[in-house]
């Protein structure tokens, strides 16, 4: 999001009704929002004691700690590594990490270190140890992080071994996974939670509640345009994502993102899809084609890469060499390929149309070469209009050099290119009325418009028996988000509609 407050709407143009509060009011025309008092009087929040008065934490009783490990230490397990190291370390307890790289669970262990005096290293294993590890330290919940590709086989591992789970999106690549994760819950009986932190941006929130109070109407339509800019965009092509092999392509690790959100915010899944995608803008013929090429195969040495603002440089972050330019020694994984290069098998430009079980259709497009960064989603009512403009930024600075855990974090930095974020309501016969959304910092109180935090206290934090919106998503919201990407894959190859349910019936 940008450094902008996302979580408070703009006034759109030539609107002059007065703003909406996030909750809509009550029978006795009284707002209703997070924190409200509940029948009896008193304020309810996430962590309210639930009806023993104990708190409520995600499969786990309070009265001790649960015994957490990570697997998979790239850049985005940071973000748990420190939450569980840290603010949620009286409740659960950092017993493993496991990867494929020894230099990369060092580095985590650093950062630990350094945050925390004191405290012990927490012991690392190599992949092939991961049964080991779960034994060893008795784990009752993993934490997976790794290479979409390997996300099933870390969820069933926990799963059989008796452990709890909380992945990170995309659950995984194809359906016969899926199909593998599910099958093992429902054996094991365990909790696996996807970590959709888009379900927890309050402004997204405020979306849910809006038409799950019938602010529109029934919704017959949702128009949904999702733009990546020109920093953002490329780094999926420089890194493991650009192969189709690993990730699914963008319809799967990125978009399963948005299709999780349509899921939710209309209480609904997935029946058929139509789609077309090709690689337009990256990718060695299109670069070649448009002058674009340089001669490197990744940019750390390579004089060729000199000037090439699509280039990353490892070495201007400290974390990214730290992460990876330190550590590929151990498994040869370059973090700065050239994106127009050789070897990308992923879309970076497509159109879907998705028609769902309430009767709703969606028309969706993902590109991942845009000049600027945000997105725009309207809802088409029975009784009105539901619009929301994220910009995350309005344009991109070329060469920005970006000492951080990547050289792209979801839009601006600083400056000139921070966007706004607005909400309108749209009623038939009424003039526009813009949503508040209050209550949180965007991304000065963390990454995802303030989505990541927010999860994380839902995840590990106490916690209320209720979840009002349904923003806890388990292993059926996450085939569910899924299989509109893979079946939007398989119509790129077919040219073909495809019913969701000869993939993956959930």
């Amino acid at each position: 999001m940008s450094e902008q407050d996302p979580c408070i709407a703009s006034v759109a143009a030539g609107a002059s009704a007065s703003p909406v509060a996030f909750g809509s009011p009550d029978a006795s025309g009284s707002p209703v929002a997070f924190g409200s008092p509940d029948a009896s009087g008193s304020p309810v929040a996430f962590g309210s004691p639930d009806a023993s008065g104990s708190p409520v934490a995600f499969g786990s009783p309070v009265a001790e700690r649960r015994r957490c490990a990570v697997v998979g230490l790239g850049a985005r397990a940071r973000m748990f590594t420190e939450a569980l190291a840290g603010p949620y370390a009286d409740r659960i307890e950092l017993v493993g990490f496991c990867d494929v790289n020894a230099r990369r669970m060092a580095v985590h262990n650093g950062w630990i270190a350094a945050d925390h005096p004191g405290r012990g290293a927490v012991p690392a294993y190599a992949a092939e140890d991961f049964e080991v590890m779960l034994r060893r330290e008795r784990v009752d919940l993993v934490v997976v992080c790794s290479v979409d590709r390997t996300h099933d086989d870390y969820i069933v591992r926990a799963l059989e071994a008796g452990c709890d789970v909380v992945t990170e999106k995309p659950m995984t690549t194809d359906a016969d996974k899926a199909r593998r994760i599910l099958d093992a819950r429902r054996r094991t009986g365990g909790d696996v939670r996807v970590a959709f932190n888009y379900r927890y941006n309050p402004v997204h929130s405020a979306v849910r509640e809006v038409i799950a109070g019938g602010g529109i109407g029934e919704v017959g339509s949702v128009h949904f345009e999702w733009l990546l800019d020109l920093r953002h965009g490329a780094d999926y092509f420089r890194r493991w994502h650009r192969d189709k092999a690993n990730s699914g392509g963008l319809m799967v690790h990125k978009a399963t993102h948005h299709f999780d959100l349509v899921n939710w915010w209309l209480g609904t899944e997935p029946e058929t899809v139509f789609a077309q995608g090709g690689l337009f803008f990256y990718g060695e013929e299109a670069g070649r084609r448009r002058g674009l090429a340089r001669p490197y195969a990744r940019a750390h040495g390579a004089a060729a890469a000199e000037g090439d603002p699509f280039a990353v440089r490892l070495a201007d972050s400290e974390v990214l060499r730290a992460l990876y330019l330190d550590a590929e020694a151990e498994d040869g994984y370059h973090r700065d390929q050239n994106v127009f290069g050789a070897g990308v098998s992923i879309e970076d430009d497509m159109a879907v149309l998705v028609r769902y079980a309430s009767g709703a259709s969606l028309s969706y497009h993902l590109t991942a070469y845009s000049p600027w960064e945000g997105y725009r989603v309207a809802f088409n009512g029975s009784e009105g209009r539901l619009e929301l403009l994220v910009e995350e930024s309005t344009w991109t600075r070329p060469e920005e050099r970006v000492d951080g855990a990547g050289p792209v974090m979801h839009g601006a930095a600083v400056g000139d290119d921070v966007g706004r974020t607005e909400l309108l309501v749209r009623r038939f016969w009424e003039q526009p009325r813009e949503v508040k959304v209050g209550g949180g910092e965007g991304a000065a109180e963390g990454g995802h418009g303030g989505g990541d935090v927010r999860m994380l206290a839902d995840l590990f934090g106490p916690r209320s028996g209720g979840d009002a919106l349904g923003r806890a998503a388990d292993a059926v919201d996450g085939a569910r988000s899924l299989v509109t990407g893979l079946a939007a894959n398989e119509s790129f190859e077919t040219g073909l509609p495809v019913r969701v349910r000869d993939l993956l019936d959930v």
